[in-house]
């Protein structure tokens, strides 16, 4: 009986509710002077508004305010300041010391190349790096040498390359032809990668028989290299899934392109990305 009554009086709250709700509904439509309320009203009709269009406004020029290179010879007091700064290439100073440099400029460079034929790992790769960082063109021969030194660590010789190639490609070359017989295979594979960009001829008979390196990464890198420089296009070949053998077999196909086309063959113009419309 219990479960009766408070199922009646459920039923009898919602039907006086759903009563009160139609009366508030009848009075706001009489309230209203009989306009609709609904909100199924008739919406159909869309009126067009254009809203002004006002132009962001210009930016105004920025002065250059970049302090231009420092070019200027370096005094002896500049001098010894330079060459203390060596040993803080490495160490908690390491990035202050590179800045330093940086600031001296390019004339700093003949002390900073000194870093290159230091004992610890660390100094000459922070040296290598700040070459980079002041766009020291005339450490480039510095960082040839040091990229063709067979006793240095592979890192380090591959940065030197890298940062040889970005600053001056056309001197490049010869550790190029240094680094594509070394026993490390990630040396050669940083000579067939970076020889891409030397735009020069002499870097052709060099990636050729690296084609048939017996590292598949290492041919990889040639033969895309030597696809970048002469756009030739050889026949169809499963490289990546291929064999020493078979690349070996692949590689004379190059071997006789170049023995026909090296007199009169020229480098291409470089590929330049197309721009978006």
């Amino acid at each position: 009986m219990d479960i009766l009554s408070r199922r009646e009086r459920s039923v009898g709250i919602v039907n006086h509710s759903y009563v009160c709700r139609l009366g508030v509904i009848w009075l706001l439509s009489v309230m209203g002077g009989g306009v609709p309320l609904c909100a199924w009203a008739d919406q159909s009709r869309v009126w067009t508004v254009q809203v002004p269009y006002e132009a962001p406004p210009v930016n105004p020029e920025v002065p250059d305010v970049s302090i231009p290179p420092n070019k200027t010879p370096l005094s002896p007091e500049e001098i010894k300041r330079a060459e203390a700064l060596l040993p803080l290439l490495e160490g908690k100073q390491e990035f202050w010391a590179m800045g330093e440099f940086v600031h001296l400029g390019e004339s700093s460079v003949p002390v900073l190349v000194k870093a290159l034929t230091m004992s610890s790992p660390r100094i000459r790769y922070n040296a290598i790096e700040t070459l980079l960082m002041m766009k020291g063109v005339a450490g480039v021969p510095a960082l040839v040498e040091t990229a063709k030194e067979p006793s240095e660590l592979s890192r380090v010789r591959e940065h030197a390359l890298r940062v040889a190639v970005r600053l001056d490609a056309t001197k490049a070359s010869e550790a190029i032809n240094v680094m594509a017989k070394d026993p490390n295979p990630s040396v050669r594979k940083a000579a067939a990668f970076e020889s891409r960009y030397i735009r020069q001829k002499s870097v052709i008979p060099i990636l050729i028989p690296m084609v048939s390196d017996e590292e598949r990464f290492v041919a990889l890198s040639a033969l895309q290299s030597l696809w970048i420089l002469t756009r030739h296009e050889t026949e169809f070949h499963d490289w990546d899934t291929s064999t020493k053998q078979d690349r070996a077999a692949w590689s004379s196909e190059w071997v006789e392109w170049w023995d026909i086309n090296k007199e009169t063959f020229e480098i291409p113009e470089p590929r330049r990305p197309k721009r978006n419309l």
